[in-house]
């Protein structure tokens, strides 16, 4: 499942330089229907995690308390330095929902702690970045990619964190609600409300939290095996080069491969190869990223309508409407002195050891100053 984010083995795996294995004996028909009973057995954990989160919410209220997490800035630092911790954006996305849901955090807090979740989440390009170096290839192409998506992520989200602020502020789209569909809300009460019930006899409500973060984690896991393979060695992959000179379309192409894989780390991490081996220059992959940056959050939209909270709705999609405008006003207005600052700030990261580390340092510190402002 989303930016999702998915396990970060699972991203090693599918961006190896060895071809991806295919399943031996099994007919296409199969394959499908194995694939969709997978589905639907992570859709089963997903929503059991949610409901789990939704109950132990307030658990954790005196965390938050005794971290004074009760504003914009704080907020945008844990869930920056949650997704450090998981290693993974969308989980800590759903986890803001859940909380905001339990009424632990306000809803402005939770958009921005959905806005640090996708900016720690770019540390795992990196990170794919730093593995892919370590394994003998060339240290400006295999990190690289991992320092652009950061600056992207970055130079994109805190101004789009502005917009969106205003959004939920004044109203702009309080009208765009929805919850969850009434069948569902039948299953949940036969099948789901007995489990978290005889559970929340049986543990704390921080544990009953707890276990909702493992369940989740669990059923982004379960999901990861139900995606479509993405190989970076495949044919049509490596056509991108054909494309890299058009902004416009290579946003599309961000927008639907991160669709597709519902991962962004996936399909920001097949850049790494691509880059790597010349197939295609990082400074035209900035409207790719500004594409998978937008579509990350379709499983969050999903997540906000499983929890039958219709605010949270209209959260995630404050947030996904306002990195799509940021993104088309530079894409569309200011691209060429856009590209030139973000490749400037690149290449000075990249000049020399010293800047590099220091630029890692401030992506860590920089959350955890954040939170404890």
């Amino acid at each position: 499942m989303a930016e999702s984010d998915r396990d970060p083995a699972a991203v090693l795996t599918e961006t190896s330089l060895e071809p991806l294995p295919r399943p031996h004996g099994l007919s296409p028909v199969l394959t499908v229907t194995v694939k969709l009973l997978i589905t639907l057995a992570g859709l089963a954990v997903f929503i059991l995690a949610l409901e789990l989160l939704k109950k132990g919410a307030a658990g954790i209220a005196p965390l938050f308390q005794s971290l004074h997490v009760d504003g914009v800035w704080d907020s945008l630092g844990m869930g920056w330095l949650m997704a450090y911790v998981v290693l993974s954006g969308s989980p800590v996305a759903a986890i803001s929902l859940t909380l905001f849901s339990g009424q632990v955090i306000s809803d402005i807090q939770a958009f921005a702690m959905i806005t640090g979740s996708r900016l720690g989440a770019s540390f795992i390009v990196l990170f794919i970045g730093f593995l892919y170096y370590l394994r003998g290839h060339q240290r400006v192409a295999s990190i690289s990619i991992g320092i652009l998506s950061l600056l992207v992520t970055a130079t994109v989200y805190l101004p789009a964190m502005a917009l969106g602020y205003a959004s939920l502020t004044y109203g702009w789209l309080n009208r765009v609600q929805f919850g969850r569909p009434g069948a569902l809300n039948s299953v949940i009460d036969i099948v789901y409300d007995p489990i978290v019930n005889w559970l929340t006899v049986h543990l704390p409500r921080w544990g009953l939290f707890i276990l909702g973060i493992l369940t989740l984690l669990t059923a982004f896991q379960i999901f990861d095996k139900a995606l479509p393979e993405v190989n970076p060695d495949s044919t049509g992959f490596q056509r991108i080069a054909d494309l890299v000179y058009r902004p416009q379309v290579m946003l599309l192409l961000g927008l639907a491969v991160t669709s597709i894989t519902l991962s962004v780390s996936v399909s920001l991490s097949i850049l790494v190869p691509l880059s790597a081996r010349g197939y295609i220059r990082r400074e035209n992959l900035i409207p790719y990223i500004m594409g998978c940056n937008i579509s990350t959050f379709i499983d969050t939209l999903f997540a906000a309508l499983l929890l039958n909270t219709p605010r949270a709705f209209t959260i995630v999609l404050t947030e996904m409407l306002s990195v799509a405008v940021l993104s088309l006003l530079i894409l569309l207005l200011m691209y060429r002195p856009y590209q030139a600052a973000i490749e400037r700030l690149l290449e000075w990261t990249l000049r020399d050891r010293r800047t590099l580390a220091l630029f890692i340092l401030l992506m860590t510190l920089v959350p955890l100053g954040l939170l404890l402002s």
